[in-house]
């Protein structure tokens, strides 16, 4: 699950498996020669990326497509099924590939700016960070008088994604409290959908995916909904920040998609990216 890949994008990555030979990089002149950058994007990953009706939507999606309008070149985007950890994922999109030698993707986004992350995968350059990520909870007022700790869940039920970063959170939080509380599903929609149906008083996950669910629900805004972020110290992070990724020997490549993020960050156009999709605006560290 990716928030809980992000949380262990710190700890240690996979042996690599037999593969072909390593394809080359694709700097910055080759992208602008062949006139289109392949992009990498997570599937099922809501509200960033996912094929909705056939078709990739998502924060992401536009993401990557405004970064292909920055470069003046198309955008051949690929969405990718998320493997055991983030390491594993560089492997097999951007510099080693497949069994089958399918070409590499010149970036991928989605990726945990993180330093231990970069130290350990040298084949890889990380670009600048475009949006943070950050634990929250959903809750029913008038069955909860407020939300301001870990205290107030009480013995109400939690919807969660299972083996999340909110799981994880939960489940390891004042020594495991809290485990009885838990109700898990599949995914963030799942959960929002108990949280909505009233399996739940209460729906952990990442602020943009809650509000993603309840905005995809048609139930954003609601008045008897309310939202609360609690910072927990310890393994679990409770803020990362989200950027891309380039083969290393890339670089100018990163440098190029980093200046149109910033662009797009800076303009006001992922502002309105996250609009489209009820999702708050949420700047990384920097910004």
């Amino acid at each position: 699950m990716l928030t809980r890949r992000a949380l262990l994008a710190g700890l240690g990555g996979l042996a690599a498996l037999p593969a072909s030979p390593p394809a080359s990089a694709r700097p910055l002149d080759d992208v602008a020669s062949s006139g289109t950058l392949r992009v990498a994007l997570y599937a099922e990953n809501a509200p960033f990326s996912e094929l909705r009706g056939g078709k990739p939507v998502g924060i992401d999606v536009e993401v990557a497509e405004a970064v292909a309008g920055a470069l003046k070149v198309g955008l051949d985007l690929r969405l990718v099924d998320a493997g055991e950890n983030v390491d594993g994922d560089f492997r097999l999109n951007l510099w080693r590939g497949d069994l089958a030698g399918s070409p590499l993707a010149d970036l991928m986004l989605h990726v945990p700016n993180d330093k231990m992350l970069a130290l350990r995968n040298e084949q890889v350059f990380l670009v600048r960070p475009y949006f943070a990520q950050r634990l929250a909870f959903a809750w029913r007022r008038g069955v909860l008088e407020g939300f301001e700790s870990f205290a107030d869940i009480g013995a109400h039920a939690v919807a969660v994604e299972g083996a999340s970063a909110s799981d994880m959170q939960l489940l390891t939080a004042e020594g495991g409290r809290y485990r009885p509380n838990l109700k898990h599903f599949r995914n963030q929609e799942e959960a929002a959908r108990a949280f909505l149906g009233g399996e739940a008083p209460i729906l952990a996950g990442t602020r943009a995916g809650i509000e993603g669910a309840l905005f995809a629900a048609g139930q954003a805004g609601r008045d008897d909904v309310a939202l609360t972020e609690i910072a927990l110290g310890g393994l679990v992070k409770s803020r990362w920040d989200l950027g891309g990724a380039v083969r290393t020997d890339s670089r100018d490549l990163a440098y190029a998609v980093g200046d149109a993020l910033a662009a797009l960050i800076e303009g006001g156009g992922l502002r309105a990216i996250c609009a489209r999709h009820g999702v708050t605006d949420s700047p990384p560290s920097g910004f």
